[in-house]
């Protein structure tokens, strides 16, 4: 008690403290029952991430690897590539602002800019730092005890490792190859019941290509609105398309939709995201989320944002044209390799996955592909270990001299394998 004396630097106010502390009970703190339904308390249970495979493998390699094949972007741009395409008073705008914290529903200007591109008010935009901050926070919200999420398998890993890490019931939907890679709503439909939360679709698909037709998703999306349940559509690769296009989800009043400048703008280093919601009630949630978790995004990559997205037939347009080029670069490498790889061609997005026509687990095959300067992504990262993800955009002009080196590869294991 000496220093609490001292504090006081009084001996009359110390012997009063004395005298309340003497007249003190200590309470213990009883257990709680928390009834929110956006709060959940696990007594005695631990929230456990498991390994987020595909970021350890592409952090391993992907920084000095001389053919990124895994990479499921278009080209990359540069900051000059994007202000170049701004007019003198945005450019003096970004050279000159102040770098405050920007508003935790996003910058006015950048909402706007998409409001005006999804067709949507511009209070239904919630900015978000990139899509996964977007997953986060659905999938916070969607945690209540008894509770389960239907998702696609395979998928992006933080599609699962969110909900699972909350304890929510994970139930999957398979988009598979003997099906074509089809993503079905029947089968979706199929997995729900009264305690399910949210069903997401992501369309197109990473890592297949596979999209859900604008009939199917609007029967999805009634089938969803009559139960209470969440529909989510993650479309990061829209508009890339090879054949049927799609429409975005926002047109429809009970979807959520979420996206980013990551995939089909391929600005992935801006970190901005957003998510389209009608319901009100549910945007204020994100919003709070959203305050909590990172506050606001930056108001360079803001900026840079509001740009790409103004400018977006310059910007999607430079990823459909390599992305539609060297798709077909790809359809005859496959041909010509058919004997050892096998695959289904994407209806959208940037990467295909195909797999090993041994059945034999892929991920030897892609270690082995380093040692010659390729880049893959192994199909045990979407838990599907006999595929792998093959990215055709992100090289640009150097895809075709990135599939020279990669058949002189395949060639070798298949001699490889003949041989062991």
């Amino acid at each position: 008690m000496a220093w609490i004396y001292l504090a006081l630097g009084c001996s009359k106010l110390f012997r009063r403290w004395i005298l309340i502390e003497r007249k003190l009970k200590i309470i213990p703190a009883p257990t709680r029952r928390i009834n929110n339904r956006n709060q959940l308390l696990l007594r005695g249970a631990r929230m456990q991430l498991k390994p987020f495979l595909l970021d350890a493998w592409l952090d391993q390699y992907e920084h000095d690897i001389e053919f990124n094949l895994a990479a499921s972007t278009g080209p990359a741009w540069t900051v000059n590539d994007i202000l170049a395409l701004a007019d003198d008073e945005t450019r003096h705008r970004f050279l000159n602002h102040n770098l405050v914290y920007s508003r935790p529903a996003g910058a006015d200007s950048l909402r706007e800019a998409i409001a005006e591109m999804q067709r949507v008010p511009v209070e239904s935009v919630q900015i978000v730092t990139g899509a996964s901050e977007a997953l986060v926070a659905l999938m916070w919200l969607a945690a209540e005890p008894g509770a389960n999420v239907i998702i696609p398998l395979p998928g992006f890993t933080t599609f699962s490792a969110l909900p699972e890490s909350l304890g929510l019931e994970t139930r999957f939907y398979r988009v598979r190859r003997e099906n074509g890679f089809r993503i079905d709503p029947d089968e979706i439909k199929r997995l729900a019941d009264s305690k399910t939360k949210l069903i997401l679709v992501n369309s197109p698909h990473n890592p297949t290509g596979a999209t859900i037709g604008d009939g199917e998703m609007e029967a999805l999306h009634d089938f969803t609105a009559e139960r209470g349940i969440q529909l989510v559509s993650d479309e990061v690769y829209h508009p890339i398309y090879h054949g049927r296009q799609t429409k975005s989800a926002a047109r429809l009043p009970h979807a959520t939709v979420i996206a980013d400048l990551s995939k089909a703008f391929s600005i992935p280093g801006v970190r901005t995201g957003w998510m389209i919601e009608h319901d009100a009630q549910r945007r204020q949630q994100y919003w709070t989320a959203r305050a909590y978790f990172s506050i606001c995004n930056t108001t360079t990559g803001e900026i840079l944002s509001e740009i790409a997205i103004r400018k977006r037939d310059v910007v999607l347009g430079k990823t459909q044209e390599a992305a539609t080029r060297n798709l077909k670069l790809l359809e005859r490498f496959m041909a010509d390799h058919r004997d050892v790889l096998g695959w289904i061609p994407p209806q959208g997005g940037m990467t295909a996955f195909p797999w090993l026509v041994s059945g034999e687990n892929d991920r030897p095959f892609c270690q082995a592909a380093t040692e010659r300067g390729i880049l893959l992504a192994p199909g045990d990262c979407f838990d599907a270990p006999s595929h792998f993800r093959l990215g055709f955009a992100a090289a640009g002009d150097e895809f075709s001299k990135a599939l020279d080196r990669f058949g002189a590869f395949v060639k070798s294991w298949s001699a490889k394998m003949v041989t062991a």
